[in-house]
């Protein structure tokens, strides 16, 4: 895991060089910085979600910008999706020893380096800001996993590492907007919202567990 990261991390920055020496003002590759909150929600075949969690991405981002106003951005973030639903009989607390009952309550606390590949269709610059929409798939890699669980009145677990019955990888669609506002020279504040659609199952469940957020996205691109 540390070796992946480490080698995004040097392409990223070669591509950033690369650009800066050879790009002209509307080209090249742009890496900036993001920091903005999620706010989670599951959805679960065999039970139903449970209000809205809130979490955290942090990390790098980059746009290849390959026409004037299209470009293929990427990023490399940790970001964390917390979640609530109410489910019944999940089998891994069947397995763990707990007596069949109606429903559980379930907190997951899932933690992910994430590599979106999308496409970003930008307008032409108006008044220092140029409006963008963005499409694409997010890729995502679990790095921690952590669950409460309680039936009734009855805790059965409480921030326990559930890595054991969910699963490694993560796909969502991305979709979402915003707007990028030159703040002097090359340097430009992004803000925006975007939904990240999960559509593999999260958990080794013999039914599907699937976990989603909208983010409040701002970063600077330099």
């Amino acid at each position: 895991m540390k070796k992946t990261v480490t080698a995004i991390l040097f392409i990223l920055f070669t591509l950033n060089l690369y650009a800066q020496q050879n790009a002209g003002p509307n080209y090249g590759f742009r890496l900036g910085l993001t920091a903005h909150p999620t706010f989670g929600f599951i959805k679960a075949e065999g039970g139903k979600g449970n209000g809205v969690n809130l979490g955290f991405s942090y990390g790098l981002i980059g746009d290849f910008n390959f026409a004037e106003n299209y470009s293929f951005s990427t990023g490399l973030t940790i970001t964390t999706i917390n979640g609530k639903s109410t489910e019944i009989n999940p089998s891994q607390y069947l397995l763990l020893g707990s007596a069949p009952t109606s429903a559980y309550d379930i907190k997951y606390m899932m933690q992910y380096v994430e590599i979106p590949l999308t496409i970003k269709l930008k307008t032409s610059e108006i008044n220092g800001v140029r409006w963008f929409g963005q499409f694409g798939l997010s890729n995502d890699i679990r790095i921690s996993s952590r669950e409460d669980a309680k039936t009734g009145n009855t805790v059965v677990s409480e921030d326990v590492n559930s890595s054991d019955w969910t699963r490694f990888y993560r796909a969502g669609l991305i979709i979402g907007g915003g707007g990028e506002f030159n703040v002097g020279g090359k340097t430009s504040i992004m803000a925006g919202v975007t939904l990240n659609n999960g559509f593999t199952n999260i958990t080794t469940n013999s039914y599907t567990v699937k976990n989603h957020y909208v983010a409040l996205n701002l970063g600077v691109f330099f």
